[in-house]
């Protein structure tokens, strides 16, 4: 009997940590979404404004445009720059293009800034 209850004891306190749930389970009931994935939302709709919309002639200088043609994904890449020193991977131009380079076509080809971020919402829930 003792050890009948020492086992249901174990198994009682195996379920309470299943309770608990995880940060990303908490901020998907409510609706949220995490912090990382506000950040680089907010940076590509930063980098659509810079590249098609109100900072376009402010923009020219900071992103160099893919010249390729051979581009499968959306059709205006850019040119992902290689840095030695690691500092520089934290600069917002360099943070930027791998995630804009890996846009569908129809995000990236948005007319307005409304419908690229509903676009975008939808293309980062299932990149993210």
């Amino acid at each position: 009997m003792d050890l009948l209850e020492r086992v249901q004891r174990r198994a009682m306190k195996m379920i309470r940590v299943l309770e608990h749930p995880t940060y990303e389970d908490k901020l998907g009931e409510l609706g949220l979404s995490s912090l990382q994935k506000r950040r680089l939302q907010g940076d590509l709709i930063v980098a659509f404004r810079y590249l098609k919309e109100a900072y376009r002639r402010d923009g020219e200088g900071l992103f160099v445009r893919e010249c390729s043609k051979r581009t499968r994904g959306n059709g205006f890449k850019l040119k992902e720059e290689r840095f030695i020193l690691d500092i520089r991977k934290k600069f917002f131009t360099v943070r930027v293009v791998r995630h804009w380079n890996r846009l569908p076509r129809e995000v990236v080809d948005a007319p307005s800034l409304e419908v690229f971020k509903a676009r975008l919402d939808e293309a980062l829930s299932n990149l993210l």
